[in-house]
């Protein structure tokens, strides 16, 4: 499980983890050296909450993102 989320909705994306997995998520910082935006393949990530420039990506240890290195 993972969900994006501005700085704002951060601690909601941890809740929701926790509740959901019962495990301690991992918090990955999504700006990159350019000056802080977020890029990916597909385009920029949008928090799941209010559809803002995505900040952080909060996931389990099984979710298929590098969280956790």
């Amino acid at each position: 499980m993972k969900i994006y989320c501005c700085a704002e909705h951060v601690e909601v994306g941890l809740d929701n983890i926790v509740d959901e997995a019962e495990v301690p998520p991992f918090i990955n910082n999504l700006s990159d050296e350019e000056g802080g935006k977020v890029t990916h393949n597909s385009g920029e990530f949008t928090c799941e909450y209010c559809g803002k420039p995505a900040v952080y990506v909060v996931a389990n240890e099984h979710s298929d993102t590098i969280c956790g290195r």
